[in-house]
């Protein structure tokens, strides 16, 4: 006679946990929460929150808030201050992003290497990001003196007549500060460039070398689609960061000479702070961060169509 072999008992289902644990991980978790959103809340999401707002209304800190609607953004409109402000963001934006771009991935190029001393290099490249903002712009600003910087001397010792005159000329003054600040920046992107390089599988090159490939075709065909992702990130990150530039500008040139400099930044803070038009200038901060959302928006769209 066959034996039957009976199927194994189905383990019991898990009661549920009792209510008290529920609420009691539901607290822990909050209390781990709490603190860190109270700090954004009343620091970050309150002031936006109450700047939005006010962009539509009429406030000096000192009379009651008056509402105009959308006056503030038709003066914007006629405002040769904010025109001048939106360009140069727009310039500052168009040189440092790409110009900080490629400065990071070459220098993680030269630094993504296993030799003696790469720590150091690698070190030395990022310091400048954390080195003191107002040290950054005092030291370029002597390098780009006009009669006495390094710089122009180098630039007339190989037979250029007239150098620039750099943050003391209305044409020059943005392209200096462009520089310091891809100077400045281009070691944090370098890390973020080394963490991606170090995440490519090394079975590719040695597959491409062997198909016969050379360093350039191997760079394209598999380094720059492989960090892809990494590239999305740091032009998402580059873009906010260009346009609400304002510290490096007001140390380096304090938005000169005349309004070269100017960013929409800078009008922001001199329309609020100093002038005390709280409703006009929140109202180009709206703009400003209308700029930034629709720029990013816009390039995660283009990531979604390449990727999909």
């Amino acid at each position: 006679m066959a034996h039957v072999m009976t199927p194994p008992a189905r383990p019991a289902p898990e009661a549920p946990p009792p209510r008290k644990r529920v609420w009691r991980d539901i607290l822990i978790g909050w209390s781990f929460i709490l603190p860190n959103f109270l700090g954004f809340a009343l620091f970050t999401l309150v002031p936006m929150v109450a700047a939005f707002a006010l962009a539509f209304l009429d406030w000096d800190s000192y009379s009651t808030p008056e509402w105009v609607g959308l006056k503030n953004f038709q003066r914007m409109l006629s405002d040769e201050n904010f025109h001048v402000a939106l360009r140069n963001t727009l310039f500052y934006a168009a040189g440092h992003i790409p110009l900080t771009l490629v400065a990071a991935l070459g220098l993680a190029l030269v630094l993504n290497r296993k030799l003696r001393g790469m720590a150091f290099f690698r070190t030395a490249a990022f310091f400048p990001y954390v080195t003191s903002l107002v040290a950054v712009a005092i030291v370029w600003n002597m390098l780009f003196n006009p009669t006495a910087g390094p710089i122009n001397q180098v630039l007339e010792a190989l037979g250029l007549d007239d150098p620039p005159r750099w943050v003391a000329s209305t044409d020059w003054a943005m392209p200096a500060v462009i520089v310091t600040s891809v100077w400045r920046d281009m070691g944090y992107y370098m890390v973020l460039y080394l963490a991606g390089l170090q995440t490519i599988p090394k079975e590719y090159y040695e597959a491409a070398t062997v198909d016969g490939a050379n360093a350039w075709q191997r760079f394209w065909s598999i380094t720059v689609p492989s960090l892809r992702p990494t590239t999305f990130f740091v032009v998402v990150m580059l873009t906010i960061q260009s346009f609400k530039v304002l510290d490096l500008i007001v140390v380096m040139t304090e938005g000169g000479p005349g309004r070269s400099t100017k960013v929409l930044a800078q009008l922001v803070y001199e329309q609020g702070i100093r002038e005390g038009r709280f409703g006009y200038s929140s109202a180009i901060a709206l703009v400003l961060f209308l700029i930034v959302l629709t720029a990013t928006l816009i390039q995660f769209r283009l990531n979604e169509r390449r990727n999909g």
